[in-house]
């Protein structure tokens, strides 16, 4: 493959400071799914950005919100961050241009600084932030003494071309890990059940969507051209079924008519989508059952 600056690039924060939004931003499409509810993302997925002059990959690895973990889940999440650390190249630790710093910032930037990972900093949201909370976010931020800081707004692509170049000074030289019309690894199957997951989180009620999981079960292409895909839907309790189900069904047709739509965006062809509900007790602490549902 090509030869120029390549590496893996992870990109960590707090839950909800707009870590996916910002990598879609970056990659130029959506490879994450995003929501205002904390911890979304739940996999270390990676989008890839290839570009010509200077030749360059950077493979971003979103992680999970770093976080006090309550669950098996949560430990896992945490695990997940800390292994995309100590396996990548440079860092991108994004904060919340609106909020004031935090222990949980702190803790962040203490670990990326102990493993010594080259780090550019993005504060972000600064569409919706004061001139003043960007000011103070960068001060008391630049007490880090990282490579770079870059002020960002990933909902409008604002200091995006900043970012970029701020982290192609950090990447070793070597060839590219994936083909140069690549933009993620995800597989379709994953992608697909977390467009639907999407789908329910901007939906539901505070309490259910850290209990809702969702795994693609099938996907085929049939006659005709259709993707035929069939996901389940896993909750931890019988009272959280009938919500996800909605009364006579409302809340499962809308949210397949919503996701089915994407996937057909996504996909570029006619897609059946078959939604099944299903409820596995207290999954969420369950090792053997976190196993199975892929985490």
């Amino acid at each position: 493959m090509t030869d120029g600056r390549s590496g893996f690039v992870a990109v960590v924060g707090r839950p909800n400071v707009g870590k996916s939004t910002l990598v879609n931003s970056l990659v130029g499409r959506k490879v994450a799914i995003t929501s205002p509810r904390p911890q979304t993302t739940r996999h270390a997925l990676r989008g890839v950005l290839t570009i010509a002059e200077p030749s360059a990959q950077l493979v971003f690895v979103d992680t999970p919100g770093f976080h006090k973990p309550k669950t098996a889940l949560g430990e896992r999440l945490n695990r997940l961050v800390s292994g995309s650390l100590d396996e990548t190249d440079t860092a991108l630790f994004v904060l919340d241009a609106t909020q004031r710093i935090g222990p949980g910032d702190r803790l962040i930037a203490e670990r990326v600084a102990a493993i010594g990972v080259p780090t550019v900093v993005a504060v972000n949201k600064v569409d919706v932030a004061t001139p003043a909370q960007i000011t103070e976010q960068l001060a008391e931020a630049g007490g880090w003494d990282f490579a770079a800081y870059v002020p960002v707004s990933a909902l409008n692509d604002e200091g995006i071309g900043p970012v970029v170049e701020e982290l192609i000074t950090l990447l070793p030289h070597g060839p590219f890990f994936f083909p140069e019309e690549m933009t993620t690894d995800q597989p379709d199957q994953l992608l697909a059940a977390e467009i639907v997951r999407e789908k329910y989180l901007a939906r539901l009620r505070d309490e259910l969507p850290h209990s809702l999981v969702v795994v693609t079960d099938e996907m085929e292409a049939r006659e005709g051209g259709t993707l035929y895909v069939a996901a389940t839907v896993y909750v931890e309790r019988e009272s959280q079924k009938g919500m996800v189900i909605g009364k006579g069904g409302s809340m499962v047709a809308a949210v397949g008519t919503e996701a089915r739509l994407e996937l057909e965006t996504v996909f570029g062809v006619p897609v059946y989508l078959d939604l099944r509900v299903r409820v596995e007790k207290d999954w969420q602490r369950r090792e053997a059952l976190l196993d199975r549902l892929g985490f």
